[in-house]
């Protein structure tokens, strides 16, 4: 039995979901800050919690422990204790999203975090991929 692989490639293409096909980036929000004294605002903090699907909290979590301060978050910003320059935050931001957002296996920001007993996983809603994540 002969298969024409172009064929067979087209047919699996056509039933594939448009989800899957769509192939576009992902574009992380850049944080805004200023100083305020001695403490620096994040002035989009929760824009960028949203942006990557993820809760405040454990974001902020995220942020404190990495620049090693004390924080809150205050309505739709974020105060850290302490003046931090905008590329050092930048970069644990985008530091959280390759540990916590984006897929190991698809590289798609499309999951979720699940607790299953006391191991946190990393569920992929496009792959169906999980994998296992530290927990802070």
């Amino acid at each position: 039995m002969e298969f024409d692989y172009d064929a067979l490639l087209e047919k699996a293409y056509s039933e594939m979901p448009e989800k899957v096909l769509k192939a576009e980036r992902f574009e992380l929000p850049r944080a805004r800050r200023y100083k305020e004294g001695n403490k620096t605002v994040i002035k989009n903090f929760i824009d960028i919690a949203d942006a990557i699907n993820r809760d405040p909290g454990h974001l902020l979590k995220y942020l404190l422990k990495a620049l090693g301060t004390a924080g809150v978050i205050d309505g739709r910003r974020a105060i850290l204790q302490g003046v931090f320059d905008e590329e050092d935050i930048n970069r644990e931001i985008e530091s959280y999203v390759e540990s916590y957002v984006l897929c190991r296996e698809c590289k798609r920001p499309d999951t979720k975090l699940i607790k299953e007993g006391r191991i946190t996983l990393l569920k992929c809603e496009a792959c169906g991929a999980q994998q296992s994540v530290r927990s802070m």
